[in-house]
């Protein structure tokens, strides 16, 4: 059996990451790249990157092709566009990133920190309304939180 760190780092293998700071170069290198947050639409309420879309890791699958109720038209028709990936923290976007690849996209790249990250950066995040989040409340929501019934018996 293989733990959630083995998977993730197995996928990572296959996968181009990049760093908070290499998105901010490229989002001034190519303003149509295409930013996709995977996370999950609580999540993408409370902050996320400006300009960034939203599908959630479990139906990106059919949101990357036409004739599914899922279906993102914007995402299907940038399978040779530039592509960022990101979630949380860096894990769920090599995920997509792989899978994307299988589906032929031929240029996505996964957030490698995720969110978390690029916050950590200074970087802003938005909310749905399209506010500005506070610094601390972001460092306060991207704080890992672990329940006791979460922890491995002892």
């Amino acid at each position: 059996m293989k733990k959630f760190n083995e998977l993730v780092a197995e996928s990572a293998k296959n996968v181009t990451e990049i760093f908070p700071w290499d998105l901010e170069e490229r989002f001034l290198q190519n303003s149509s790249l295409l930013l996709l947050d995977i996370r999950e639409p609580y999540e993408f309420a409370a902050m996320h990157i400006k300009g960034s879309i939203n599908v959630p890791r479990g139906v990106l699958e059919t949101a990357c092709e036409y004739d599914y109720e899922e279906t993102v038209a914007q995402l299907v028709e940038a399978r040779d566009k530039e592509v960022i990936v990101a979630c949380r923290s860096g894990n769920r976007s090599i995920f997509a990133c792989e899978v994307m690849q299988k589906m032929g996209y031929t240029n996505v790249v996964s957030l490698k920190t995720g969110l978390r990250g690029w916050s950590d950066y200074e970087q802003p995040l938005f909310d749905k309304d399209g506010n500005e989040v506070d610094e601390d409340n972001a460092i306060d929501y991207f704080t890992s939180t672990i329940r006791e019934d979460q922890m491995a018996p002892k």
